[in-house]
């Protein structure tokens, strides 16, 4: 049985050698659709969809909502980081292994976060993060 829940969240990202305008940092409304799949047990559910929220969805509003994401080798972290020391109105920072994109987004959530924060019984199999209404990734396993 698979299982759906989906989490909204606002961050800024920008990526890295990209030749149009997304070289730019700019702002997203995400979007994400988390799925998880295990066995119906107990009151007849494979997972509470508040362990989903308490997990999942806690750990992308603590590590990226509000925040700006950058790939760690992105040549601004330093200066972007230097600012927000110097400016406490000025949201987060969240630096990445990856280049932001929704694809490596997606891949991220699904094979580091996914097996770190839900319960051994729970495989994610599935993220669909949505940059726009009209574009996603989606990564399963």
């Amino acid at each position: 049985m698979i299982v759906t829940r989906h989490h909204d969240f606002c961050a800024a990202h920008r990526i890295v050698g990209h030749p149009g305008k997304c070289r730019h940092l700019h702002g997203h409304n995400y979007r994400v659709y988390l799925s998880c799949e295990g066995d119906v047990k107990g009151l007849g559910m494979v997972i509470d969809f508040g362990i989903m929220k308490a997990s999942l969805c806690q750990w992308i509003d603590i590590t990226w909502d509000h925040k700006t994401i950058l790939w760690d080798e992105d040549p601004i972290v330093g200066d972007f980081g230097k600012m927000i020391e110097n400016h406490t109105t000025i949201g987060g920072l969240a630096t990445v292994p990856f280049n932001p994109t929704a694809e490596n987004m997606a891949e991220y959530l699904l094979n580091v976060v996914g097996p770190m924060v839900l319960p051994p019984d729970i495989k994610l199999v599935e993220v669909v993060v949505e940059e726009t209404r009209k574009c996603s990734a989606t990564a399963r396993i």
